[in-house]
């Protein structure tokens, strides 16, 4: 038992070695299931829309040019704010500029760092008024038919608004809609990046998200390694040297 100032707060057994191995071997043989669930899962999904890979959305017209210029997608996902901060801190969002598409909740996480996205895109069911009234440009995304349930609420609140049909989550919709842009490169902050994170999310939501990222893999890059490898450009010795000479 665990005690606290005398006060037990859990208990546990003792776990023998062979009992350890045979509770570590069932954990595979879980893992594995589930990879197996999830290739086919994938390829099913693959066989039902392939339009995911072979066809970009239409774009509809949306006054933010992403040509050659790197776009950062902000899901409020695992660990968003620190690899937020992380790349405040970096100075890659001061230096670079990136577009900020803010995906649904996103938005609300950049406006907490005091960053305005420029636009914002989902279903705008977890999306604040303050977020609304940013200034972004704001993008429902419609499933295949034109099913658009954010419409609905941005009627109802007054705002002007476009509408992408696409498959896949709103999160792929944004990697989507960069890739088509021919954006230099596309960095993603809170999104689903290992196969743990797609197991927790659930097989039949993620296998769009792991074919877009197979899609768009030439220019996707996880926020963690820009933070981890990207250096401020000006550096004090450099800036030393230059007001000595």
């Amino acid at each position: 038992r665990l005690f606290i100032d005398g006060v037990a707060i859990g208990k546990g057994v003792w776990l023998r070695s062979e009992e350890l191995e045979l509770k570590l071997e069932e954990a595979r043989e879980a893992v594995r299931g589930q990879l197996g669930e999830f290739a086919t899962n994938t390829l099913e999904y693959l066989a039902r829309e392939p339009e995911l890979l072979t066809h970009d959305p239409v774009i509809p017209e949306l006054g933010i040019n992403m040509h050659q210029r790197q776009v950062l997608v902000v899901v409020r996902g695992l660990d968003y704010k620190e690899d937020l901060l992380a790349l405040r801190r970096s100075g890659y969002m001061r230096e670079m500029r990136p577009v900020i598409i803010g995906v649904d909740g996103g938005a609300d996480a950049l406006l907490d760092l005091g960053v305005t996205p420029h636009l914002i895109l989902g279903d705008f069911d977890s999306v604040s008024r303050d977020a609304l009234d940013c200034g972004a440009t704001l993008l429902v995304h419609a499933y295949p038919g034109g099913d658009a349930p954010g419409s609905t609420r941005l009627d109802r609140l007054g705002y002007e608004y476009e509408i992408i049909e696409a498959l896949g989550t709103s999160e792929d919709v944004a990697m989507q809609i960069a890739f088509a842009a021919r954006a230099e490169l596309i960095v993603m902050v809170g999104s689903h990046t290992s196969m743990a994170d797609f197991f927790d999310k659930g097989r039949s939501w993620m296998a769009s998200t792991f074919l877009t990222r197979m899609k768009v893999s030439s220019i996707l890059v996880d926020a963690k390694g820009v933070s981890r490898l990207y250096r401020t450009q000006v550096r004090k010795r450099d800036l030393s040297l230059l007001i000595l000479s």
